[in-house]
């Protein structure tokens, strides 16, 4: 029996999924759990496996295509079994599994829908091809590669003149100088006798370009479109506060260098010690460790605290789950795991998803405080500033400290301003007395 393969959901926020690479092509076998498509979410790029063996007998979603979850991606059948497409994309009768023969007529008396295979799709975006003038020589009329190719190679006809064009007088030398510099001549305006372009008008022209360079134009596709929507989407949809407080991190700056004498690798960050303070924060204060959920809102038991990881495309957000359970240098050590798996492509969907409240860090790039976004369904998020030696009062007297400013975003629909600043302060206090990290349990 043919079984549909359907874009799954991937954790509680994944609504949709992009496919970006098809790793079998139709009639190929495969094997159950042998990876048939590339498919990209709002969190990650990752291989999809098949749940079935047979032979890939359709693939119904073109690369490039973002669909809903649930939706038909392919159907896998066993050789020579016949498959009745899903009502939306099935034609009046059943297509054979890899079937190889010739392309039957186009049905009369309504339109024709023609299928095209992935790859020739692609190839007609790149090359600018029309595919409702290409000719179908694969299975029912299919386009293949070689059609699309093939039509590529067709010169495309010259524009016909209009009765009406106007012949703009060009001096011969003004002529060979806008062909050796690649001047359009039909945008130069003469200043000779009746318009005639003349030396002059060409190097004008040449200065013009050579003034004004060409913009580079970047596509918002993939990862930074997906981001584009989500954070639109975030502050559209909650009322979003920042509060800014300042820390005294001396002592912790001080714990975190006698720690890093007895790491190998000296891989605790200042980070590392936020994460362990907001973990206990979000323990005692749980009312800020919450999902919001249509009209209710869901505390969640356990702690996950997402670490922001900036990619050359955008970011994710890596989740160390039960963070307020897990002691100092097992942090820093996962959370360096975590962001080298992401970075590298290689983290998986429960690396990726699953927080229940989010740390940003912009103190490496010399950031003091900023006002980070929300990650939805999330309710909380805290921006992280650099570390800056100043003076500061200390015990009734100035004296140079280690100070660093934390910035917390809330969803005031959710959480007012003064329960948001005593978490704040509670995680602020966590902080700036970070002794407990390494007591004896």
């Amino acid at each position: 029996m043919p079984t549909e393969i359907l874009l799954p959901q991937w954790g509680m926020e994944m609504q949709d999924g992009t496919i970006v690479k098809w790793l079998k092509k139709e009639g190929d076998t495969i094997e159950a759990g042998e990876p048939l498509v590339e498919v990209e979410t709002a969190k990650l790029e990752t291989e999809m496996e098949s749940v079935a063996s047979g032979v890939v007998a359709q693939i119904l979603v073109s690369e490039g295509t973002t669909v809903p979850i649930r939706t038909v991606l392919a159907i896998i059948a066993a050789p020579g079994e016949e498959v009745a497409l899903p009502a939306s994309t099935a034609p009046s009768t059943p297509v054979p599994a890899a079937t190889s023969s010739a392309s039957a007529p186009p049905r009369s008396g309504g339109p024709v829908t023609v299928q095209v295979v992935p790859a020739a799709r692609r190839l007609a975006q790149e090359r600018g091809i029309d595919l409702s003038q290409v000719q179908g020589t694969g299975p029912r009329g299919r386009i293949l590669i070689e059609d699309v190719e093939k039509a590529a190679a067709v010169p495309a006809a010259a524009p016909a003149q209009t009765s009406g064009e106007v012949t703009v007088q060009v001096v011969p030398a003004a002529r060979r100088l806008a062909q050796e510099h690649g001047v359009d001549l039909s945008q130069v305006q003469g200043t000779g006798p009746r318009g005639r372009i003349l030396i002059a008008d060409v190097e004008n022209a040449i200065n013009s370009q050579q003034s004004a360079p060409a913009a580079q134009i970047v596509p918002i596709s993939g990862m930074r479109r997906n981001i584009a929507t989500r954070m639109l989407d975030s502050v559209l949809t909650t009322a979003q506060v920042t509060l800014t407080t300042e820390a005294d991190v001396t002592d912790a700056m001080a714990l975190r260098q006698g720690l890093n004498r007895q790491i190998t690798d000296g891989s605790l960050s200042p980070l590392s010690l936020i994460i362990k303070a907001a973990a206990r924060a979000l323990r005692e204060y749980p009312r800020m460790n919450a999902i919001q959920r249509e009209d209710e809102i869901e505390l969640v038991s356990e702690v996950n605290v997402g670490v922001a990881v900036a990619l050359e495309e955008g970011l994710m957000v890596a989740t160390i789950r039960r963070t307020d359970e897990k002691g100092l240098v097992e942090i820093a050590k996962e959370s360096r795991d975590l962001a080298n798996k992401v970075r590298e492509g290689k983290a998986s969907y429960d690396d990726v998803t699953g927080a229940t409240f989010s740390i940003t860090n912009l103190g490496a790039y010399g950031v003091d405080a900023f006002t980070p976004i929300i990650n939805p369904p999330q309710i909380g998020i805290l921006g992280v500033g650099r570390v800056v030696e100043k003076p500061a009062v200390h015990n009734g007297e100035i004296a140079k400290r280690s100070m660093m400013y934390l910035s917390l975003t809330f969803d005031h629909r959710v959480i007012d301003g003064a329960p948001a600043a005593e978490f704040l302060r509670i995680l602020r206090e966590h902080l700036e007395d970070p002794w407990w990290m390494v007591a004896p349990v």
